[in-house]
C-alpha cells in the first residue's frame, strides 16, 4: 500500500519525460535533457515539413508536435527545446516549413514561431501540475497553447498586412486543422500516461 502511494505521488510530480527516462544525478540529467532537446528540435523540423491534405489549406503537424513536446517535457525543457529549434532556424538551418534564416523569422510567420515558444512554456507549466493526465484537463491546456500561438502570430502579422487581412489569411483557413491537431494532442498525453501506469503496475 505504501509503495502504491509513493508511486502515485511520484507520478503526480513528474513529467512524462521524467517518468519514462528517470535520472538522479545532475550530470546525467543535463545529458538526458540535451538528448531530448535535440530529438524534440528534430521532431519539430520534420513536423514542419509534413503536409496533410486539409480544407481549405494543407495542414502541417508542427503545432501538434509543439503541444506534445511541451506537455511531455515540462516548461523548462519544453521551452528550451522550442528555443533551440528557433535558434537553429535563425542561424540559417532549413528547419522551418520553407527554409530558415533571420529574414524568415521576421516574415509573416514569425509571430507564430515565437508563439510556439510562449505556448510551450505555458503548456509545460500546466503539465507539471497534472494537466496532461486527463482528457478533461489536457483539452483546455492545449487550447490555451493554441490561442497563444494564434494571438502572437496574428498580432505580428497584423503589423504587416492589417488586422482584417491577418484574420482572413492567418486564422480562419487554419481553424479546422488546428481543431484536429488539438484533439489529437489532447488525447496523446493522457493515453501515454495510461500506458505508463499500466506497464509499471504489471
Amino acid at each position: 500500500m505504501a509503495h502504491a502511494e509513493t508511486f502515485t505521488r511520484r507520478l503526480a510530480a513528474d513529467t512524462l519525460a521524467n517518468s519514462l527516462w528517470p535520472v538522479e544525478e545532475r550530470a546525467q540529467r543535463l545529458g538526458r535533457d540535451l538528448v531530448l532537446a535535440l530529438l524534440g528540435a528534430a521532431l519539430l523540423t520534420v513536423s514542419a515539413k509534413v503536409q496533410v491534405p486539409m480544407y481549405p489549406v494543407p495542414m502541417t503537424m508542427q503545432t501538434y508536435a509543439v503541444m506534445v513536446i511541451a506537455m511531455a517535457y515540462g516548461w523548462k525543457l519544453g521551452g528550451a527545446t522550442v528555443a533551440l529549434y528557433l535558434l537553429q532556424g535563425t542561424v540559417g538551418l532549413p528547419v522551418f516549413s520553407a527554409g530558415g534564416g533571420v529574414a524568415y523569422l521576421a516574415g509573416p510567420t514569425g509571430g507564430y514561431l515565437i508563439g510556439f515558444f510562449v505556448s510551450a512554456v505555458a503548456m509545460g507549466w500546466l503539465a507539471e501540475r497534472g494537466w496532461d493526465r486527463r482528457l478533461l484537463l489536457s483539452v483546455p491546456a492545449m487550447a490555451l497553447g493554441t490561442v497563444i500561438t494564434f494571438a502572437l502570430g496574428l498580432a505580428y502579422l497584423s503589423t504587416l498586412i492589417g488586422v482584417e487581412r491577418a484574420v482572413e489569411a492567418g486564422l480562419l483557413p487554419f481553424l479546422p486543422g488546428a481543431a484536429v491537431k488539438l484533439a489529437l494532442a489532447a488525447a496523446t498525453l493522457p493515453l501515454a500516461w495510461h500506458l505508463v501506469r499500466r506497464v509499471r503496475r504489471d
